[in-house]
């Protein structure tokens, strides 16, 4: 941002130079300077001053996240029953349980239907119906919810990982709503959990290119077609952790637009730590010893989205801390090195004083333990996360939408809050959004938690390890 502005002062500053460098040619010439000409020099400066500092924010007008149907849940007797049916062995069946048990996923969460034959039906047929049974219903509700025709979209992203045919879904969402033929639309894949920030990242920078525009970001993760009937057991956890879920979000940089928005992107800040080997083969999809495909989670998932954290909120404190914390931990860092020998330990600074909200990706319920507790937050802090997990399971790119259609739901979500989404991905990534909400939220508009929120929150089974 500070380089995009500092580029346009250099180019209003070489332009003026340019305008007053001809006016003194006609100074020489004539003896004086025009009152034409003194006025359309005020012009010209009020014109660049516009063109430099006119706004470049981008709004969130609305969001809607899927709510499958209640026949699509899978109580833990179902899916113990069902991994009986497709003959997994009895060893694997006892870990599917033990994850499950520990996973933070409770009895509501949702497989699409195909997942629900036995044996499971993997076909690219049924990957196809799951995706636009979620992105059709969530596309047709913010569309309609704001009275938003399909024409007036200018900006199409959407992202699935593991599921990437051919033409893309951006491609399907423009055949079955009849966008316009000169939209900008690009297909994301392969990028993880953690693809619903870095959409709206491209969102964000297509819209500050492309003035008056309207972006609808869709994110979603296929489960139909990735189950792994292997039995590798670092593959076998995803298929525990993985449900049925999707979020439409819509985005706008027009001025006019800012009275009706939800909130406004303050800050993205995206972190990749692919260079190192431990973190990019930390979520790895590959074929096992048998050649059945699936995605492996290794045991040190945890501390590498620990070092991806850290390094992440090292360019995002400075943006979003009061200047009392970051002195204190300057100041403790400093006190690290001069006594070395004296173990003194780094200050955590305290990210409550900047946020009001936090909406931790619900990769599982020892990642949000883990994050909760290297931040130093309350459980209060993670209880939209935990509850989004113990409902809705871990739905990927879309997780953080839920937390915060939560939070809506609650009522807690104020004029002036900010909200921090962490979102992590295979890569590996760790990627920051932060959010200012700009009105109150009325917690009585029907979201994707309405028909339960007053059940939650609820408490979390503790097992024994």
């Amino acid at each position: 941002m500070f380089k995009w502005f500092s580029f346009k002062i250099m180019t209003m500053e070489a332009l003026v130079s340019k305008y007053f460098s001809l006016q003194n040619l006609s100074v020489i010439s004539e003896g004086s300077i025009s009152v034409t000409q003194s006025l359309a020099a005020v012009a010209l400066v009020l014109m660049l001053l516009w063109f430099c500092l006119r706004s470049t924010s981008v709004y969130l007008l609305d969001y809607v996240c899927y709510l499958p149907p209640d026949n699509l849940r899978v109580p833990y007797s179902h899916m113990i029953e069902h991994f009986d049916m497709c003959n997994f062995d009895p060893e694997i069946i006892d870990f599917e349980l033990k994850v499950l048990e520990r996973s933070g996923i409770g009895v509501e969460a949702c497989m699409p239907e195909s997942v629900h034959e036995v044996p499971p039906d993997d076909s690219m047929k049924h990957a196809e119906e799951e995706v636009e049974l979620v992105l059709l219903t969530i596309v047709e509700d913010v569309l309609s919810k704001h009275k938003v025709h399909p024409k007036s979209i200018d900006i199409l992203v959407s992202n699935c990982s593991l599921f990437c045919p051919t033409p893309s879904i951006t491609s399907m969402i423009i055949n079955k709503f009849g966008f316009r033929s000169n939209i900008k639309s690009v297909n994301l894949s392969g990028m993880g959990c953690s693809a619903g920030l870095l959409s709206i990242n491209l969102a964000k920078d297509l819209l500050r290119v492309h003035k008056n525009s309207l972006a609808l970001v869709l994110s979603m993760e296929a489960v139909a077609s990735n189950g792994y009937r292997g039995k590798d057991k670092s593959k076998l956890i995803a298929n525990v952790l993985f449900r049925m879920g999707g979020a439409a979000i819509l985005l706008s940089n027009r001025k006019q637009d800012k009275p009706m928005a939800k909130y406004k992107l303050q800050h993205l800040v995206r972190t990749h730590l692919g260079s190192n080997d431990k973190a990019y083969q930390s979520i790895y999809q590959e074929p096992d010893e048998n050649e059945i495909v699936g995605v492996s989670l290794s045991r040190a998932l945890l501390s590498v989205a620990a070092s991806a954290l850290r390094t992440n909120i090292t360019d995002l404190g400075p943006l979003v801390l009061p200047y009392s914390e970051q002195l204190r931990y300057g100041w403790s860092v400093i006190c690290r090195k001069i006594w070395a020998g004296g173990n003194k330990e780094i200050y955590v600074p305290n990210f409550r004083k900047a946020f009001e909200h936090f909406c931790i990706h619900a990769g599982g319920k020892a990642v949000i333990d883990a994050i909760e507790e290297s931040l130093k937050l309350h459980k209060k802090d993670g209880e939209a996360s935990r509850m989004a997990l113990y409902r809705f399971g871990n739905t990927s790119s879309s997780s953080l939408w839920y937390e915060l259609c939560y939070l809506e739901a609650k009522g807690r979500v104020k004029k002036g809050d900010r909200v921090w989404q962490i979102a992590f991905g295979s890569g590996f990534k760790c990627n920051s959004a932060v959010w200012k909400c700009l009105s109150d939220i009325d917690p009585n508009v029907r979201n994707a938690w309405s028909d339960r929120i007053r059940l939650y929150p609820v408490e979390m089974p503790v097992f024994d390890c």
